[in-house]
């Protein structure tokens, strides 16, 4: 049984370690520099964001519109027969969450199983982008990307991989451009969006989102991260960092908090019309796989994605809930479909140590029998 004097003492050695976290934590983040705060291999920043605080597997532009950029991943080892992968990731946030950090990069991890890889950099948006539709990125941007890889390699079709938000903007080129896609992969995709299981999915049907676009124009991205907060706002505003506490001793682990946090609120505005379309059309109306959804006069038909396909998502994502990754089998027309599931969240997928010895194989071995 616990006594007075027994509970003081541990009281007070919990506070004298608070204490001395707290105050080696202060040093660390008087002596951390950019370097260690994520730069790889002492390699200078690409110079594509704001305040670069992390890793950048090199990489060279090839093909650029206006603020939109087509990369190339540098060759890390000797390439595999697999076509290219066009990554697609989702313009509410920045792709380099692909490749935080050298131990925790699905980029690195896919080039070192011998892929050749691609990806889309949207730049960050500013008010010549207001009325930017979801048809220029998606028929415009996009497919000028996937046109220039078929030409550059002599190939008819290209691998298309789609993140979160850009799974989506994947899944609806695929299906208006099947010929041009050999193998489909949507990571964390929202496909189904009729769904309680996310509270986002919830606040977003009554959401007026004409109000908001019609007051802002483009959205604010720090207005986003506000909302995304809120889906779990004693997590992420304030148990997160009482718990920094305690790794602050640890310049290693601080380093990678600090990381991540330059990440989460490096987030581009979102163009208005863009997020109009998104936000009514597929929140709200669920016309994607209702059949309803309009790219320009035409309509987008799931079922014209017959191409293989390897669906992947999160058992604990918040933000995407499985329920509405998983409705694609439902929907699309593809008879050679697999998928690959993590008992992971919406971020963890990418940086979680469950994934980094797992995913890009899985995925490379996948391609590779579909060569």
């Amino acid at each position: 049984m616990l006594t007075f004097q027994s509970k003081f003492k541990e009281s007070l050695d919990e506070f004298n370690s608070f204490a001395e976290n707290l105050k080696k934590g202060v040093e660390n983040l008087a002596s951390l520099d950019e370097n260690d705060c994520g730069f790889a291999d002492k390699q200078d920043s690409c110079g594509t964001c704001k305040s670069c605080r992390r890793s950048c597997t090199p990489k060279e532009v090839v093909f650029q519109d206006g603020k939109r950029t087509l990369y190339r991943y540098k060759q890390r080892v000797k390439r595999g027969n697999a076509p290219p992968i066009l990554m697609v990731y989702a313009m509410v946030n920045r792709y380099t969450m692909l490749d935080l950090q050298p131990n925790r990069s699905l980029i690195r991890n896919l080039l070192d199983e011998g892929q050749d890889v691609y990806i889309i950099d949207w730049g960050y948006a500013d008010r010549m982008d207001r009325f930017m539709t979801m048809e220029d990125y998606i028929d415009g941007f996009v497919n000028d990307c996937v046109d220039v890889i078929r030409e550059k390699h002599k190939l008819d079709a290209i691998n298309l991989m789609g993140i979160c938000q850009g799974g989506t903007y994947s899944a609806i080129y695929a299906a208006l451009y099947p010929e041009k896609v050999k193998n489909f992969i949507p990571i964390v995709t929202p496909i189904d969006f009729d769904t309680k299981d996310g509270l986002l999915n919830v606040w977003a049907t009554e959401f007026n989102a004409d109000l908001m676009i019609d007051a802002y124009g483009n959205v604010p991205g720090d207005m986003m991260n506000q909302a995304y907060t809120l889906l779990q706002p004693f997590t992420l505003n304030i148990n997160k960092y009482i718990n920094m506490v305690n790794i602050m001793g640890d310049s290693d682990k601080l380093a990678d908090f600090l990381r991540m946090e330059q990440w989460i609120f490096d987030s581009p505005d979102q163009p208005g019309e863009t997020l109009r379309k998104f936000l009514k059309d597929l929140f709200q109306g669920n016309k994607l796989v209702k059949g309803q959804f309009m790219m320009g006069d035409r309509t987008v038909n799931l079922k014209n994605i017959t191409m293989p396909v390897l669906n992947i998502y999160a058992e604990f994502d918040t933000l995407v809930p499985p329920v509405s990754s998983k409705a694609l089998f439902e929907h699309i027309g593809s008879k050679d479909v697999q998928e690959l599931t993590f008992p992971v969240g919406h971020v963890g997928m990418f940086v979680s140590g469950k994934t980094q010895k797992t995913l890009a194989p899985g995925i490379s071995e996948w391609l590779n029998a579909r060569v």
